[in-house]
């Protein structure tokens, strides 16, 4: 091979249509759709050794990384019955996210996506890929996160199997293009509420949906918020934008708060937060929205004409509710990028 090594960098993701519950072996009980973010991204290097058996070291900002290790390594164990020559490398990873890891803006899906980015480029360099490279890729991935596998396209992605969404899927995420121009240049500023990791994991989040009083429901209104927010990103109905997301959110902690054993990630300034956007929207006529992931911060989400008002927002009511004032500016972005190494 020319190369023994290649970077990546890829994006995190913030769902809209919520994907919250497996089933199989890391495929989704209800299709999503999520804005692929810009400046919320993991960079990732990888190089490698033919050593006859596998191994890989895991390096986290520039220092060794024991409690990654066996993330990265139960996914190189998992996609080797489909790729063999994996067996026979020894791995190096560099790894350095843009923002706070394992606090609830997804840094898996980055993280697993930039690793399934440089694997795949290994394996186009063997003449190995089974599919299509950013499919491929998107697959792997899934393996490793299952929202991981949205962040290898850019602006908007879907994933799951839906009859609304053509040639959607399980195993991979599908770039999603009819798409009003007003999202193109979507915000989203994310309020950092909580930068410690979270008390409960997302892998144990999704498990206890199994057997919750509510689960056949969630996946009908899931399904049935596909359709519509489908409507929504082709017409540019910012209205129906911004109750649809408020909504999944909602629904997303409220499953969090009603399972066995129960648990709260939203902390009391997540609520604060919310109560005051909604406000402001209702006050100043405009389109300022909110969603959460599976953690305690909030995603602020605009259109980009509402620029000035939401920074207004942010400066004179919500930086008093984040953690030491930091909050995070981002928007929509155009998917991973190849660096030079």
């Amino acid at each position: 091979m020319s190369e023994n090594k290649v970077r990546w960098k890829s994006p995190s993701n913030i769902a809209l249509v919520k994907y919250w519950g497996k089933k199989g072996f890391q495929l989704p009980a209800n299709a999503s759709i999520s804005f692929t973010l810009s400046e919320c991204f993991t960079d990732t290097t990888l190089s490698w050794v033919e050593t006859g058996s596998f191994d890989v070291e895991v390096e986290l900002h520039g220092e060794k990384s024991e409690a990654f290790k066996p993330k990265v390594e139960k996914f190189f164990n998992n996609i080797t019955e489909r790729y063999p020559i994996l067996s026979r490398f020894t791995f190096s990873l560099q790894t350095s996210n843009t923002f706070p890891h394992s606090s609830g803006i997804a840094s898996s899906a980055s993280g697993m996506s930039a690793l399934a980015l440089c694997v795949c480029s290994f394996l186009d360099q063997n003449e190995l890929l089974k599919q299509e490279f950013y499919r491929e890729a998107s697959y792997l991935a899934r393996i490793g996160s299952g929202s991981a596998c949205r962040s290898v396209y850019g602006l908007l992605a879907e994933w799951g199997e839906h009859p609304d969404y053509t040639n959607s899927t399980d195993e991979a995420a599908i770039p999603h293009v009819d798409v009003h121009p007003v999202f193109n240049t979507y915000q989203d500023t994310i309020l950092l509420v909580h930068e410690g990791q979270k008390s409960v994991s997302s892998t144990a989040g999704h498990a206890l949906l199994n057997n919750h009083p509510f689960e056949d429901q969630r996946y009908q209104v899931a399904g049935s918020n596909m359709t519509r927010i489908k409507k929504i990103l082709a017409t540019g109905d910012l209205d129906e934008f911004c109750e649809l997301i408020e909504y999944e959110a909602l629904m997303l902690h409220s499953l969090m708060m009603t399972s066995n054993p129960s648990y709260m990630l939203v902390e009391p300034n997540t609520l604060a937060i919310i109560q005051k956007i909604r406000e402001y929207r209702k006050q100043n006529n405009c389109h300022i929205a909110f969603t959460l992931d599976a953690g305690a911060n909030v995603h602020m989400l605009y259109p980009e004409r509402d620029i000035d008002k939401a920074k207004a927002l942010i400066d004179t009511e919500l930086k008093q509710y984040c953690s030491n004032g930091r909050y995070i500016c981002d928007k929509v972005g155009q998917g991973p990028e190849k660096l030079k190494c």
